[in-house]
């Protein structure tokens, strides 16, 4: 596998454990309303959406750091990571997965679970 592009193909029991690691990591930075949305069936972008709110910067960005972290420990490295340390919204590509952060603001905003209502929702605890 190439780590910086990230393009050896997993089995959906594998990405789901890579869900699963950063579903943790979120969790151990107490992010709140954690989702998981498995759009694989109705996109070719990705397979998960993980998606996390934060009370505050300073929380958002150790769930960034942790999520991170998490992931390099898998073998990833994000495609691409969005936002700065003034954003309330860091988008993490890591190619059949991707991490949205939120303030809990922007996450009433922008609605991803509203508008990727076809994916199928998956409760931390399932995955």
């Amino acid at each position: 596998m190439d780590d910086m592009t990230n393009e050896k193909q997993f089995t959906k029991e594998e990405l789901r454990g890579i869900v699963k690691a950063a579903v943790l990591a979120l969790e151990s930075k107490l992010a709140q309303d954690v989702e998981i949305i498995d759009i694989g069936g109705v996109s070719v972008i990705a397979d998960y959406f993980v998606v996390a709110s934060a009370q505050n910067q300073n929380q958002l960005h150790a769930m960034q750091d942790a999520v991170d972290e998490a992931m390099y420990k898998k073998g990833l490295n994000a495609r691409s990571i969005e936002g700065n340390r003034q954003s309330t919204w860091i988008l993490m590509d890591y190619g059949d997965i991707i991490v949205h952060l939120f303030s809990a603001e922007d996450r009433l905003f922008y609605n991803l679970e509203k508008i990727w209502s076809d994916g199928v929702r998956i409760s931390p605890e399932e995955i």
